[in-house]
């Protein structure tokens, strides 16, 4: 066999590993495997930061199931691609990462972009590797890359000296390959606890099943659907769990989330950490007396916070979930037994009732959720949810949290969000993943259309991947949800933020009369950057141009920035609404 390159053998590997695409920036000396992998048939997405390419490489792997590959430089290209690490890490997404670095005899001696990226990789992620010679370099990736999807999914890290890429092989180092790595093997939960479990289930007066994104991830929708049906059991998904059971179905208790957590006395938690989003699972949030039972991959998880050791399941979502349907042989949950259903029903129209009363308020500029009913509206008009044809993709603080619940989503996967980290610049990425993942290399399937909605805050992050999709042709829709500023601006008019504006030139900031640190720029022309990108862009003030934008942003084969100007909300008290909720619930 000729002679190979480092940057060959890598690519090769990648190859027989099945990888599809590889994100990422190229520089010195990482060019050469992205070319050698474009050349073998590896799509390559190239951005314009490496946060960006890191968070779409993470959210590609939730998507796929198989961890996404992220490509970058040493030094400052790592530290910028740092941010998807912890982001994979927090939410137990699989990504792999790869790296050039300077050459090993120039180590200590401040080398081109010169990082120890091993020390500091290796507590971040499962597994960090440095191959030493080119004959090592097939088993370093296939190994990160399998350590990466098994077990609890994360990141996992291979540095390549260039010296390394750049170096070439023996016949005896070109003939090492590898095979492609399974899917992870399905373990079920002991016997005894299942039994446990099932014989909490049926003695509940207020059963509560909470989905989790692990559900999706997993692609645990048939047997949890069958559980849910089989049993009348409410349940209640995660920001990121909805769809794996449909948002239309009966049993779902998303508009009365407050009640459902405040009354369930035996909560089985499914691929969800009792963490901030589930409010730790403390009280009054939820029933003190509450017996909860957590179903998880990962071992570590079980009994943290309220959740009880005792009771834990773990192991695949899907083979527990079938487990559980066995050892309840047929048991249905009796209504009758408490006022727990028709409570739950009671605060469902409550809520919705209030949030339709919400979403008809017609005033100018527009509010978030007048917005939001009308993307809505339109979007349901050009694609009916029940098709599932549409992929959401949002962040923004208060972007996000009042569009969960306004979006119908009927199927697993396809809502992404700022996730177990919160973390804002996400939105760019994820949606380049989510074009990726569902229309290329599929020409069997139906396209799906991503929609980002963004806080102006958070699409500032990323907003230079606009170009990132105009060059690959990824007709995106964007709305960028205006409103001046982080959580809220602090300005009524163009006028009144001018003064604001000079007064903090001039120093006078510090008596309340300037910029506050919320502060964004006023109506700033975001969808000019589209149009700058070859994308188009619409500026929209009135539900009549939004809904107008709207259809022609779906229609378009380009990306798409829709500016939405809303309200500031200058008055606004300045919080993130689930956070706030604990805070104010503690205080009782």
């Amino acid at each position: 066999m000729p002679s190979l390159t480092g940057a060959q053998i890598i690519a090769r590997t990648l190859r027989d590993l099945n990888v599809k695409v590889l994100f990422g920036i190229v520089g010195i000396p990482v060019v050469e495997i992205a070319e050698e992998a474009i050349d073998l048939g590896i799509q390559y997405i190239g951005f314009r930061n490496e946060q960006a390419a890191s968070y779409a490489a993470s959210a590609y792997g939730y998507l796929s199931g198989r961890p996404g590959v992220c490509l970058v430089v040493g030094g400052p290209g790592v530290l910028h691609a740092m941010a998807g690490v912890g982001n994979s890490s927090a939410n137990a997404f699989p990504l792999l990462l790869l790296a050039g670095s300077s050459e090993s005899d120039l180590t200590s001696r401040g080398a081109f972009q010169e990082l120890d990226a091993i020390s500091l990789l290796t507590p971040h992620t499962k597994l960090s590797l440095r191959p030493a010679s080119l004959g090592l370099i097939p088993s370093a990736i296939a190994n990160t890359y399998r350590t990466s999807f098994y077990g609890r999914p994360g990141p996992s890290f291979v540095d390549f000296p260039a010296d390394l890429i750049q170096g070439a092989s023996s016949e005896r180092e070109s003939e090492q390959n590898v095979k492609e790595v399974a899917t992870p093997p399905k373990g079920g939960a002991q016997r005894d606890r299942v039994l446990e479990v099932a014989r909490l289930l049926k003695g509940a007066k207020a059963p509560l099943v909470v989905v989790g994104k692990g559900c999706a991830y997993a692609k645990a929708e048939v047997p949890i659907q069958e559980l849910i049906e089989t049993t009348a059991i409410p349940f209640l998904p995660t920001p990121m769990g909805k769809g794996a059971l449909p948002d239309s179905h009966p049993q779902n208790t998303a508009s009365a989330r407050s009640t459902a957590l405040k009354l369930a006395d035996v909560v089985l938690v499914l691929g969800a950490r009792l963490n901030w989003i589930l409010h730790f699972g403390d009280a009054p949030k939820w029933n003190p007396k509450a017996q909860i039972i957590q179903v998880d991959i990962s071992p570590e998880e079980v009994g943290r916070n309220r959740g009880d050791a005792s009771l834990g399941l773990v192991g695949d979502i899907a083979v527990v979930a079938e487990q559980l349907l066995g050892a309840l042989d047929g048991w249905r949950w009796d209504s009758c037994v408490s006022d727990y259903t028709q409570r739950l029903l009671e605060s469902k129209r409550k809520n919705e009732t209030a949030a339709a009363a919400k979403a008809k308020v017609d005033k100018s500029p527009m509010t978030y959720e007048r917005a939001f009913s009308v993307i809505k509206a339109a979007l349901d008009r050009l694609s009916p949810p029940q098709e599932g044809n549409i992929v959401y993709v949002s962040e923004g603080a208060n972007t996000m949290d009042i569009s969960r619940s306004i979006f119908s989503v009927e199927y697993p996967r396809l809502r992404l969000d700022a996730g177990t980290y919160a973390t804002m610049g996400v939105g760019m990425g994820y949606a380049i993943a989510a074009h990726v993942a569902y229309n290329n290399g599929a020409p069997h399937t139906a396209k799906k259309k991503v929609v980002a909605i963004e806080g102006d805050s958070a699409f500032g992050f990323s907003a230079m991947e606009v170009e990132t999709m105009a060059r690959y042709q990824m007709d995106i829709l964007i709305f960028v949800i205006n409103n001046g500023g982080i959580y809220h601006g602090d300005s009524r008019d163009a006028d009144e933020w001018l003064k604001l504006q000079q007064a903090t030139t001039k120093g006078a900031a510090t008596k309340g009369e300037g910029l506050r640190s919320w502060s964004l720029g006023w109506e700033v022309g975001y969808e000019k950057i589209a149009e700058a990108c070859g994308g188009v862009g619409f500026l929209v003030r009135t539900p009549e141009e939004l809904a107008r934008a709207t259809e022609e942003g779906f229609k378009a084969k380009v990306p798409v920035v829709v500016n939405v100007i809303i309200e500031a909300g200058k008055a606004g008290k300045l919080e993130f609404g689930w956070q706030a909720s604990t805070q104010k619930a503690t205080k009782l």
